[in-house]
């Protein structure tokens, strides 16, 4: 196991390292200097000449990048150009919701494909149910989603709340109720592509020679399913979550935004709209390494499910 772990960080440093500095290249170079952005349009060339002089925005691109990540490993992200915060705290600050979400989507989405579609009990029912949101999920764009879950449960039914975030100091009640809608939207996708892998996984495992064997010595249905198929079934889902954990980190931006939540996509957005390029680079930084960070969580979830996996390793 040790040695799964090091060799999966052996090649994510190095993919690290040329992510963020094609993160940082493309946006120090293609949106302008960062000297321009700060003086604004009207100002001089001579101005903007001796601020890139004075920051350094006039170095060569390979010692800028080095400077930035230099300070980043140590803790210093910058300031921000359009609130004079120092982005570390402004990530610290929207890095929990985000993390919250992404944690409630996900293991709804896992747990909720695996048990629900190896349910015994009314099966064809649950398998029309199952298809139906799977329909959904996929055709529908993650925003609508959310648009069309505002207007019924908050604009119609008035049940939840239509926007916005309430921290657990407010009450565990008040911030689940606001968490029920962006958890849902996001969730759906994942539902939908989960239940369409496991579900072609279950019935290839249904139809095994053991499976036969174990309905021919009397076990309950319910028993050979979440005894015996389920966590033979379970493996290519690991996998496949482990693959979409990118895709996550996006569906959680378009998310937040819909919502108006304060996470880590509204941080970007308003990064974006306003060209602040510290927030963009420590968001896109975050955005990186986490990813990196929750593929080898995949990784090793998945060698401790399959033995086959540890042994190669």
């Amino acid at each position: 196991m040790f040695a799964l772990v090091l060799s999966r960080i052996a090649v994510m440093v190095p993919n690290v390292i040329i992510l963020t500095f094609l993160l940082f290249a493309s946006v120090t170079s293609f949106l302008g200097t960062p000297a321009a952005i700060m003086l604004g349009e009207d100002a001089s060339p001579e101005s903007v000449a001796e601020l890139n002089a004075r920051f350094g925005f006039d170095q060569p691109i390979l010692t800028r990048y080095w400077n930035w990540m230099s300070a980043a490993l140590s803790g210093d992200l910058g300031r921000s150009y359009s609130t004079q915060q120092p982005v570390a705290r402004m990530i610290t600050d929207a890095l929990p919701l985000t993390l919250e979400l992404a944690l409630w989507a996900i293991l709804i989405a896992f747990f909720g494909a695996a048990l629900i579609n190896s349910a015994t009990f009314m099966k064809k029912s649950v398998d029309r149910f199952t298809s139906a949101v799977s329909i959904v999920g996929i055709t529908v764009p993650n925003f609508f989603l959310g648009l069309l879950l505002i207007y019924l449960f908050s604009v119609q039914l008035r049940l939840l709340p239509t926007t916005g975030w309430s921290p657990w100091s407010n009450g565990a009640v008040q911030h689940l109720l606001h968490m029920i809608l962006p958890v849902a939207t996001l969730s759906t996708f994942y539902f939908s592509s989960f239940s369409l892998v496991y579900k072609a996984e279950y019935q290839a495992v249904e139809n095994s020679l053991f499976i036969r064997a174990a309905r021919s010595k009397g076990l309950s249905e319910a028993r050979i399913s979440y005894r015996h198929i389920l966590p033979n079934s379970i493996l290519p889902l690991i996998t496949y979550a482990g693959l979409s954990l990118g895709q996550l980190v996006g569906g959680a931006v378009v998310t937040e935004t819909v919502f108006s939540m304060p996470g880590m996509g509204r941080l970007l957005v308003d990064a974006i709209s306003a060209r602040d390029f510290p927030v963009m680079l420590a968001v896109g930084m975050v955005i990186i390494v986490g990813v990196m960070l929750l593929n080898l969580v995949a990784d090793v979830t998945y060698s401790l499910v399959n033995p086959l996996v540890r042994t190669s390793a």
